[in-house]
C-alpha cells in the first residue's frame, strides 16, 4: 500500500531537517500533486515540523564542521531555496572562527608541506577557494601561513 503524503514528509523529516524547497522536491519525485504538496508544506509550517531557520542553522553547523567556508554555504542555501535574509547573520565573514576553518582545512590537506612553486601555491589556494573560502583571505599573509 502506498504511503501517504504526511508519511513521506514526516519519515524524511524524521532523517534530517529540510527546507521547503528540498521539501518540495522530494514530494514532488514521489509523485503527489502539487496542492496536495502545498497543502502538506503548509500543515508542516503551521506545526513547527518545517522550519527554513531550523534547516539553515542545522545546515551550517554542518558543513562548517566538514571545513567549508561561508561562500560555499551561502551558495548552498540559496540553491536549496534560503533567501540570504535566513543566513547572512551566521555566513559573517569577520567572524574569526572563519579563518580558523580555513587553516584547519589547509593543515588536514597539506601539514607542514611548504609550497616553494607557484603552481603549487595556485593549486592550494584553488582547493580553498573550492571550499568556500573568500580569495583574499588565501592570499593573507596575517591569516596563514601558506606562502612561506
Amino acid at each position: 500500500m502506498p504511503r501517504s503524503i504526511n508519511e513521506v514528509a514526516i519519515a524524511a523529516l524524521s532523517r534530517r531537517e529540510h527546507s521547503v524547497l528540498e521539501m518540495r522536491r522530494k514530494l514532488k519525485r514521489k509523485h503527489f500533486e502539487e496542492d496536495e504538496i502545498d497543502c502538506c508544506i503548509e500543515k508542516l509550517i503551521t506545526n513547527n515540523l518545517l522550519s527554513e531557520e531550523r534547516f539553515t542553522e542545522s545546515y551550517i553547523n554542518m558543513r562548517r564542521r566538514r571545513g567549508f567556508g561561508p561562500l560555499r554555504i551561502a551558495q548552498e542555501l540559496r540553491e536549496r531555496g534560503i533567501n540570504d535574509a535566513f543566513f547572512a547573520d551566521f555566513l559573517d565573514k569577520n567572524n574569526p572562527q572563519w579563518h580558523d576553518i580555513m587553516l584547519q582545512q589547509y593543515r588536514k590537506k597539506y601539514a607542514d608541506e611548504q609550497a616553494h612553486e607557484y603552481a603549487e601555491k595556485a593549486k592550494r589556494a584553488k582547493y580553498l577557494q573550492s571550499r568556500g573560502f573568500p580569495v583574499d583571505w588565501v592570499f593573507d599573509p596575517d591569516s596563514m601561513d601558506i606562502d612561506d
